[in-house]
């Protein structure tokens, strides 16, 4: 019975040295609330909606992007 005991108390030992050393999930940073929503607009080629901040601007308009223009302004020199 003695062993037992001493089996049982190397093992919860063990069990807690394992437990206290695993290495913890890396906790997600939070994105800060912007202040305010930004605006949608539309590409003038394709007609997708994007945040104004990604949107490419050109001489008809605002596009998606760079290949979205330059295939407008060819196709509609000014």
């Amino acid at each position: 019975m003695k062993y037992l005991l001493i089996l049982l108390l190397v093992l919860v030992v063990i069990w807690a040295v394992k437990r206290g050393r695993a290495p913890k999930p890396p906790q997600t940073p939070q994105k800060p609330a912007s202040s305010s929503p930004s605006e949608m607009i539309t590409c003038a080629h394709c007609g997708i909606h994007l945040p104004q901040e990604e949107a490419v601007s050109g001489q008809k308009g605002l596009y998606c992007s760079t290949d979205h223009r330059t295939v407008a302004q060819d196709r509609n020199p000014v």
